[in-house]
């Protein structure tokens, strides 16, 4: 396949594919977007725009018949229409099998106990009755199976009295773990087989969206423990033989145990501040895997700290970013909106890459921006 007269599909017209289109754009392939929303972020930069439901069967068909090669930015998509496109020549990368494991974290968590992959100890139930009636010890975290994203679908269960609001649907009940940091690894994987992973990140999430507040890249924990991260994520993909970028999101323990929490087959949040802070982005290297061509350079060029912009609570409407004038006056300081117009509370509107030589002053930095550059309506 020639990469310059491809026509790709992107399922799914968020920032994560408007961020890919940048750098597919270097290669002069043609990107097709299919998103529900006729204002997503990638409606005005792709060379075909459709507007249209990325869960309905023949919707997804239509718009992957006369395609080259399709790719998500987003895992609740149609598995049907993509295994039916697959069986008559349509390359999809990840593979659907992939994205059906990924859909059901309950599948997820099977994977991970069948491939002696560590994670925390859990349970499947079907019903809010079979959990309450399991008598488990509290406090634990009960995630739905499915269409939990972005910190949605997620509860922490403390007592008795929180079971009146949990969730009704199946799910998966994971002991409560004691962590130390949350940390990521993405590794991608062409189809040659030839993997690469990025340095291992630290991550603080915002405790009210549940979100990816901070990122620090790299991490500064020592290098047994960052290798053991990316020894794990380079197991997975090879046991999944999965084609294009997976992120890994980890647990590391008081004690320094490393357990697995969640996959994403694709670009993900924890890996924007490539973008500036390594020599291979992580979207052009998802290019790269899904093209088959050699994988680029991971290494981080310096230290990188990534910051999302969320919208402010409290403010619903068209977006204005206030302040920020003040935080480009600061040196390494690089800004990526999103293109969505309207705000909402904890709303992912774009981040901010802050780079420094020194560690210190990139935190310093990463401080100004956070507490600065607000998204208000």
């Amino acid at each position: 396949m020639k990469v310059t007269q491809t026509r790709l599909g992107i399922l799914g017209g968020g920032q994560l594919g408007r961020m890919f289109i940048q750098a597919a754009i270097n290669y002069n392939i043609s990107v097709h977007i299919l998103d529900p929303d006729a204002d997503a972020p990638c409606k005005n930069i792709c060379d075909h725009f459709e507007v249209g439901s990325l869960s309905n069967y023949q919707t997804v068909y239509d718009f992957g018949k006369d395609l080259d090669l399709i790719t998500i930015e987003i895992e609740k998509v149609n598995i049907e229409a993509l295994e039916d496109l697959e069986k008559e020549g349509v390359i999809v990368y990840p593979q659907p099998r992939i994205i059906r494991l990924i859909q059901d974290k309950g599948l997820q968590k099977q994977f991970f106990k069948e491939n002696d992959i560590p994670t925390a100890p859990f349970q499947l139930f079907n019903t809010k009755e079979q959990l309450i009636e399991a008598n488990i010890n509290f406090p634990y975290i009960q995630k739905l199976r499915k269409d939990g994203y972005d910190g949605k679908g997620i509860k922490k269960i403390d007592n008795s009295n929180d079971l009146d609001q949990a969730f009704e649907q199946p799910c998966l009940v994971e002991n409560w773990i004691d962590f130390e940091k949350e940390i990521a690894v993405i590794v991608a994987r062409n189809e040659n087989g030839e993997m690469k992973t990025f340095p291992m990140v630290e991550m603080d999430f915002n405790p009210q969206a549940n979100l990816v507040e901070f990122l620090i890249s790299p991490s500064t924990y020592s290098f047994e423990i960052q290798q053991r991260a990316e020894d794990i994520a380079k197991s997975i993909a090879s046991s999944l033989n999965i084609v294009g970028i997976l992120a890994v999101e980890m647990f590391l323990t008081a004690d320094h145990q490393i357990l697995v929490n969640e996959l994403a087959p694709r670009p993900h949040n924890s890996g924007h501040q490539t973008i500036e802070g390594n020599f291979t982005s992580q979207f052009e290297q998802h290019l790269r895997a899904i093209f088959n061509l050699p994988l680029g350079d991971t290494r981080s060029i310096t230290n990188a700290i990534m910051v999302n912009l969320l919208g402010e609570s409290g403010h619903e409407g068209v977006a204005e970013y206030k302040g920020l004038e003040k935080v480009l006056e600061k040196d390494g300081v690089y800004v990526h909106l999103y293109g969505k117009k309207y705000t909402k509370p904890f709303r992912k509107m774009g981040h901010v890459t802050i780079i420094d030589e020194d560690r210190q002053k990139a935190i310093e930095k990463a401080n100004f921006v956070k507490e600065n550059l607000k998204v208000v309506s």
